[in-house]
C-alpha cells in the first residue's frame, strides 16, 4: 500500500476511534439517566425477597421509585428535544439532476474514481467554499433549506426532490447495524467557483470534498455526528424569540444539559472531523493533484472578486430595492479586469479560453438568478421572492437604474438637510446647486461641517431602519436571522458627507458636462467623462469637507466643463 494509502486509512481509523468516544458520552449520559432506576430495581426486588425489611426501608423504596420515574420522565424529554431539535441547514439552491447531468456525471466519476460513494445531490451557494452538508436528520425529512428556488429543469421554482427523469445513484452496501442505507451528505458549491473556475480546476477543487463522503458514510462517524448535531441545535433553541415563561425555563434546562454534553464531547469531535478531512485530503492525492496547486490560486482570486462585488457593486443597488440577477456573471467581469489590472495576474485571463464549469448546468441564468436572489437575502435581508419594491436589475440597466439613482437620492438628501439646518435657497436659486454646496463648506470650520454630517448620517440611519424588513424565523431557514453578515462596516458622519457631495458633484457633471453614470466592476458606481473614467474627484472633495478648502474641487470642475452654478435634477 502506497504512503497515500496509509495515511487515508490511519486518518479514517483516527476518526472512527473519536466517533466512538463521542458515542461513549452519549452512553454515560443514557447510564446516568438509568442509575437511579437500577437502584429502584435493586431496593425493590431486595424488598420482594424479603431481604430488607421495616417501614423505613419501604419509604426509601418509594422515595427512590418516585425519583427513577422523574429523571426517567425528564429523560425522555430531553432525549425526545434533543432528537427532534432542527439542525442549522445552509441556505442554498438545489440542482436536479435534471438540470445539471453533466455536474453530476462528473461529481459521480470523481466519487468513483475515488472510490467513495457519490453525495446524495448538489446545491449552489453565494459563497466562496464547498462543503458536504448532512440533511438525513429526521426534522428535515420532506423539506429543503430553501422554501423554493430550486433549480429543476428549466424551472427556478420547483423542489429538487424526487426527480422521474433523476438517474438512480449507485448502491451502496447496507449497514449491519441498522439494515438500511446511509444517506450521503450533499455536495455545496460555491457558485462563484462555478463560473470563474474551468472544468478541470472545479475537479480538482472538489476532490478533497468529495472524498469526504467515505468517512461519512461509516455507521459511527454519521452517528457521532447527528449527536453533536442535536446537541447543539437543542442549545440554541431557549434563545428562539417569541417563547412564553414556561417554554423558555423549559427549553432553558434542556440547553443546560446540551451544554454539558458538548463540553465532554467537544474535544473528540474536534478530532473525528480532524481524522475525516486528513483522510479525505490523502485520499484526494491520487486526483488532479498538480491541477489542483493551480486552482487553489483561483480560489482566493475568486474570493476577493466576489467580496468587491458583493460590497461595491451589489450593495448599491440592494439598498435601492433592486437586485443584480447576474452576481456570478459580474464576478467573472469583476475578476477578468482584476486579472487586467494586477500584473501579478497577467496569466489569469489565457485560461478563460478554456470550458467554464458553468458549461456543466443546462440552464445557467436560471441558476445565477437563483443564487443572485439568495444571496441578497443572506447579505442584505431582501424577500425571497421578487417584487415592486424589489426587482432584479440587469448589468446592462445598472448604470441608469441604480447609479444615476442614487446619485441623485443622495443629491436630494444633502440639500434636504441644508433646508434644515437654515441653508434656503433664494428666489434666484430655486433649483438645487453644487455651488450652494461648495459655498456653504468652503471656509466653515469643523463643528458646520459635523453638524451637516451628523444630520446626514441621522437621515441615513432612519431611512435604512424604516426600510428595514423582518427578517424570517429559524424555522424557514435553520438560522436565528438574517442578513447573515454585515457587508461594510458602519460609515462615519464625515464619510457619508464625503458621498453625497460626491455624488451632487457627479449629477452636475451628468447634467452640465454630458458625462455619464458608469459601472466599474472592482469599484461600483463610476463617472464617465468622455466615455474615460475618472477617479481622481477622491481628493478634491475631501479637501473641501475635511479642510474646507474648495480650491481643489473648483479646478477640478473647471478642467471637466462643470458648471456649479446650474440647477441639477433630483430624485
Amino acid at each position: 500500500m502506497s504512503d497515500t494509502g496509509m495515511g487515508a486509512e490511519a486518518g479514517a481509523q483516527h476518526a472512527r476511534s473519536r466517533a466512538l468516544a463521542v458515542l461513549r458520552v452519549r452512553s454515560r449520559a443514557l447510564a446516568v439517566a438509568l442509575l437511579p432506576t437500577a437502584a429502584a430495581v435493586v431496593l425493590t426486588v431486595a424488598a420482594a425477597q424479603g431481604r430488607i425489611e421495616g417501614s423505613g426501608w419501604d419509604a426509601v423504596c418509594w422515595a427512590v421509585t418516585a425519583a427513577a420515574l422523574l429523571v426517567l420522565l425528564l429523560a425522555a424529554a430531553v432525549g425526545a428535544v434533543i432528537v427532534r431539535a432542527r439542525p442549522a441547514l445552509s441556505p442554498t439552491v438545489d440542482l436536479a439532476e435534471s438540470s445539471a447531468p453533466d455536474l453530476y456525471r462528473l461529481v459521480r466519476d470523481l466519487a468513483e474514481r475515488l472510490d467513495v460513494p457519490p453525495p446524495s445531490a448538489i446545491a449552489l451557494t453565494p459563497d466562496c467554499d464547498s462543503w458536504l452538508e448532512d440533511r438525513t436528520h429526521p426534522a428535515h425529512a420532506g423539506r429543503g433549506p430553501m422554501p423554493a428556488r430550486s433549480i429543476r429543469g428549466g424551472d427556478a421554482g420547483a423542489d429538487a426532490g424526487g426527480d422521474a427523469g433523476t438517474a438512480p445513484a449507485p448502491r451502496t452496501p447496507r449497514t449491519p447495524r441498522t439494515g438500511r442505507a446511509p444517506v450521503a451528505p450533499v455536495l455545496v458549491i460555491g457558485s462563484p467557483f462555478m463560473w470563474w473556475m474551468r472544468v478541470g480546476e472545479l475537479r480538482a477543487i472538489l476532490a478533497p470534498v468529495v472524498a469526504g463522503t467515505g468517512p461519512s458514510a461509516h455507521p459511527d462517524i454519521a452517528a457521532a455526528r447527528r449527536f453533536v448535531r442535536g446537541l447543539d441545535a437543542a442549545v440554541g433553541l431557549a434563545a428562539r424569540p417569541g417563547l412564553d415563561p414556561v417554554r423558555r425555563l423549559a427549553l432553558g434546562f434542556v440547553a443546560a444539559i446540551a451544554r454539558v454534553l458538548l463540553r465532554g464531547c467537544r474535544v473528540h469531535a474536534a478530532e473525528m472531523e480532524r481524522g475525516v478531512a486528513v483522510a479525505a485530503s490523502e485520499r484526494a492525492q491520487t486526483v488532479d493533484y498538480g491541477v489542483r496547486i493551480v486552482a487553489q490560486e483561483q480560489v482566493g482570486l475568486a474570493y476577493a472578486g466576489w467580496d468587491r462585488l458583493l460590497t461595491r457593486v451589489a450593495l448599491p443597488a440592494w439598498r435601492m430595492g433592486r437586485w443584480p440577477a447576474r452576481l456570478d456573471a459580474g464576478v467573472v467581469s469583476a475578476l477578468t479586469e482584476l486579472s487586467r489590472r494586477d500584473r501579478l495576474a497577467e496569466g489569469y485571463t489565457s485560461r478563460l479560453g478554456e470550458r467554464p464549469a458553468c458549461d456543466l448546468l443546462e440552464e445557467p441564468g436560471a441558476a445565477d438568478e437563483a443564487t443572485s436572489l439568495l444571496a441578497a437575502r443572506l447579505f442584505h435581508g431582501g424577500p425571497a421572492e421578487p417584487g415592486p419594491d424589489w426587482a432584479p436589475v440587469d448589468w446592462a440597466a445598472y448604470p441608469e437604474e441604480v447609479v444615476d439613482r442614487k446619485w441623485r437620492s443622495e443629491a436630494a438628501r444633502l440639500h434636504r438637510v441644508l433646508d434644515t439646518l437654515g441653508e434656503r435657497r433664494d428666489a434666484e436659486s430655486a433649483a438645487p446647486t453644487l455651488a450652494r454646496v461648495i459655498d456653504h463648506l468652503a471656509g466653515a470650520d469643523g463643528e458646520a461641517a459635523d453638524r451637516l454630517a451628523a444630520r446626514i448620517a441621522a437621515e441615513v440611519a432612519g431611512e435604512e431602519a424604516a426600510s428595514a424588513r423582518p427578517a424570517p424565523g429559524p424555522e424557514a431557514w435553520g438560522v436565528d436571522a438574517v442578513p447573515l453578515l454585515p457587508l461594510q462596516p458602519p460609515r462615519t458622519g464625515r464619510e457619508l458627507l464625503a458621498d453625497h457631495v460626491t455624488a451632487m458633484v457627479c449629477c452636475a457633471a451628468i447634467d452640465t458636462a454630458g458625462a455619464l453614470p458608469g459601472l466599474d466592476w472592482l469599484d461600483g458606481p463610476s463617472l464617465l467623462i468622455d466615455e474615460v473614467r475618472r477617479s481622481d474627484l477622491v481628493s478634491p472633495v475631501l479637501a473641501l469637507v475635511e479642510e474646507g478648502d474648495p480650491d481643489e474641487l473648483r479646478d477640478w470642475l473647471s478642467s471637466v466643463g462643470i458648471r456649479p452654478e446650474k440647477p441639477v435634477r433630483l430624485v
